[in-house]
């Protein structure tokens, strides 16, 4: 029989944090090294079909995708932080929806502001948002069954 993890201590030493946190920031960190490799290969690809339209549409895409869905990862790490509030659950669900709100309005404005320029190849834009989104979904799903999280709550005990 296995002792249950205890959940971690916070940066500042004071607290607790939950014992997924350093999955969310694993997950969190390779999806960072994910999106500038990605960046670098849609520039590279965009520029070899489309010139310079193509590498500011590959780039673009790339961001874009990676920058979107590492909001949500980085929104439930930061609303951990509130793990000892009372009102924890209404601040991380707060956080976490609100940055969900955020993405959906971000990528609205972007894909109205973006869609008729001149300057960049729309369709490698389009293929490398599609790539961030399979690629986060990846390291998502090979960072959680990698991880060992205990079958024990964090709830504090009363």
């Amino acid at each position: 029989m296995t002792t249950p993890a205890l959940p971690e201590s916070n940066e500042s030493g004071t607290g607790t944090m939950p014992t997924s946190q350093p999955i969310l920031l694993r997950a969190l960190r390779w999806g960072i090294i994910a999106t500038v490799a990605l960046i670098v290969i849609f520039a590279v690809i965009g520029w070899l079909v489309a010139d310079s339209r193509g590498l500011i549409g590959g780039v673009l895409g790339a961001a874009i995708g990676g920058v979107l869905l590492g909001i949500t990862v980085g929104s439930i790490a930061f609303a951990n932080r509130f793990i000892e509030s009372p009102s924890y659950i209404i601040i991380f669900f707060s956080i976490v929806l609100g940055s969900w709100v955020v993405k959906f309005i971000g990528f609205i404005v972007a894909a109205v502001l973006l869609r008729d320029q001149p300057w960049l190849d729309p369709t490698i834009m389009f293929f490398g948002i599609i790539s961030g989104v399979l690629v986060s979904v990846i390291i998502d799903v090979l960072v959680v069954t990698k991880s060992r999280i205990p079958y024990v709550s964090d709830a504090p005990e009363s």
